[in-house]
């Protein structure tokens, strides 16, 4: 009889653990990291290249300004919003960030001028949607094409290549160990802004705000002030990256950051957050960005027409956004 019991209670233990195993894969990031990896192991299987350390790093290096900029862009697709202007905010910042070292200011000044950018454009964006009341998709396509009309304005079509200090290039090309900076800035902004959307009462009220924004009004969450400062570190955010890659170009070009916002929002979506508000995570979107990074170079080394990669990525954000909406229907 002891022997039964102690048979049934292993079983139940079987049982458990598998559900705690299957459980993992509810998770829509456990379910994007997994296609990435299918999608690594195909790509290997047929170029030896692919898992060379000098690709991977290559292909994070590449992947990593996409990523920063796509955090920024979680957190306002969670609140139900959308940024069109980071791509025009990552140029803009680099620009005046390329100026700023054209005319003699140190390193320090260069970056906080470029970080202005971000802050004020985010600004902009959060009052034009919160007190001006215009829906996100109108306020932040304005801003950028007045961003974008501004750079070419200014360089009048030709890239500024100022010298920097090597101590500023270093952000952009050096290496802490194997890794690149950027990728290292990546990962330790995608550790903060996890730990602050997760753990702190701002965090829990973009959530509650693209949850259902009437019902976090009544629950006393400020909302405008809430929706003002997820616009505005999106813009920081982004002019983090324009830093960034002016520090791996040593060069500000005009066409900077154009059409950066559709690889942007595809990392976000891909990577588990829902258009329509209220879910999203972090590091979702940095599995997203890495999606996009990984087809896009499996297409070079596969020798696959590189016209097809848009239209590779344009397919995967249409099946990520079919089963986002098919969670949402099944739920509800």
């Amino acid at each position: 009889m002891s022997s039964a019991v102690q048979a049934e209670s292993g079983e139940i233990r079987e049982a458990k653990k598998t559900n705690s195993l299957l459980s993992i894969f509810k998770y829509r990031e456990m379910n994007i990291l997994t296609v990435l990896i299918i999608i690594g192991i195909f790509i290997s299987l047929f170029s030896p290249y692919f898992l060379t350390m000098n690709n991977i790093m290559g292909v994070t290096r590449s992947v990593s300004i996409t990523a920063i900029m796509a955090i920024g862009m979680t957190m306002v697709i969670i609140t139900g919003g959308i940024d069109l202007s980071v791509g025009s905010v990552m140029g803009l910042a680099s620009l005046m960030t390329a100026l700023s070292f054209q005319h003699g200011y140190p390193t320090v000044v260069a970056i906080a001028v470029g970080l202005i950018v971000g802050v004020v454009s985010g600004l902009i964006n959060g009052l034009l949607i919160t007190k001006v009341n215009l829906p996100p998709f109108i306020a932040t396509l304005g801003t950028l094409s007045i961003g974008r009309g501004l750079i070419y304005i200014i360089t009048e079509g030709f890239p500024i290549t100022p010298d920097v200090p090597a101590a500023y290039s270093f952000i952009g090309q050096g290496y802490l160990g194997f890794v690149p900076l950027p990728v290292v800035a990546m990962l330790i902004l995608m550790v903060v802004f996890t730990v602050i959307m997760s753990r702190t009462r701002y965090g829990r009220h973009v959530y509650a705000i693209g949850g259902n924004e009437i019902a976090a009004k009544l629950s006393g969450v400020k909302t405008d002030r809430t929706k003002i400062l997820v616009y505005v570190l999106s813009g920081t955010i982004s002019a983090v990256a324009g830093i960034i890659l002016f520090a791996r170009l040593s060069s500000a070009e005009p066409a900077s950051g154009f059409g950066a916002e559709l690889d942007v929002i595809a990392a976000s979506a891909i990577g588990g957050a829902s258009l329509s508000g209220g879910y999203g995570s972090i590091v979702g979107a940095i599995i997203g960005a890495a999606l996009i990074g990984v087809i896009s170079n499996g297409i070079v080394l596969l020798n696959i027409n590189t016209y097809a990669q848009q239209a590779i990525t344009g397919l995967v954000i249409l099946i990520a956004v079919s089963i986002d909406m098919w969670r949402s229907k099944r739920k509800g």
